[in-house]
């Protein structure tokens, strides 16, 4: 039976909240926007069973929606660990028999090792920006086939900046988006994308400009967890 909404998202917000991902504070946010609660959702991702977990969870929805992407992009740095996660998560559940998943050194076949099974496995990609830019592009010899139905993950989505200007290189590589999710929402349901968007955790956060930041005008400087520029 699929778990409650509720269900989910209590589950999420006590792990985030558990391993002092859910933060309190003064925060410059990577959209640019301040704020006084921040997600840093690294902390859960440093923990594989937690990772699993909420992997397990978003597959299960794309599954109920009939999204099966061949490829999980996630935007650097905040989706580094958690596409492989939800790539490792929707490759088992696509599996009818767990022993035709996992792979032992001693056990290795001339099929598993044939081209044609290799590309059938689901990949997990980054997508990161080069030095200085603003732009996103996929590099290190990571080549995305034309046609490819691919799935965006980020860690948290604020203003959607990030996991939009991924879709659109997709886009240009020739490959099929076919959706974006994210661990948390925190926008309320107000970041959209011309795809289907999923999430784990929907909250309403107070962000706010800079010139119009109430942490600001009060002295408070604020902290910049997130090591990525947007």
């Amino acid at each position: 039976m699929s778990l409650t909404t509720s269900t989910i998202e209590s589950a999420v917000g006590d792990i985030l909240k558990a391993v002092g991902a859910w933060r309190t504070g003064h925060f410059l946010l990577t959209s640019g926007l301040h704020s006084d609660q921040y997600m840093q959702c690294q902390r859960v991702m440093q923990y594989p069973r937690f990772g699993n977990l909420l992997a397990d969870l978003l597959v299960e929805k794309l599954l109920e929606n009939d999204v099966r992407p061949d490829v999980i992009v996630g935007p650097a740095l905040g989706a580094v660990h958690w596409e492989v996660f939800v790539a490792s998560a929707l490759e088992r559940k696509a599996q009818k028999n767990l022993n035709d998943y996992f792979l032992s050194a001693d056990s290795i076949s001339k099929s598993v090792l044939e081209q044609k099974h290799i590309d059938s496995m689901v990949k997990a990609v980054f997508a990161e920006r080069a030095a200085g830019s603003d732009d996103f592009s996929i590099r290190r010899g990571i080549d995305l086939a034309e046609g490819t139905k691919v799935f965006v993950v980020e860690d948290v989505t604020t203003t959607g900046g990030s996991a939009r200007k991924v879709v659109e290189l997709l886009k240009s590589l020739g490959t099929t988006p076919v959706g974006v999710g994210a661990i948390v929402d925190r926008s309320g349901g107000q970041a959209t994308f011309d795809v289907p968007f999923f999430s784990l955790l929907k909250l309403n956060l107070a962000t706010y400009r800079p010139d119009d930041c109430p942490l600001c005008k009060s002295g408070s400087a604020p902290e910049k967890p997130g090591s990525s520029k947007k």
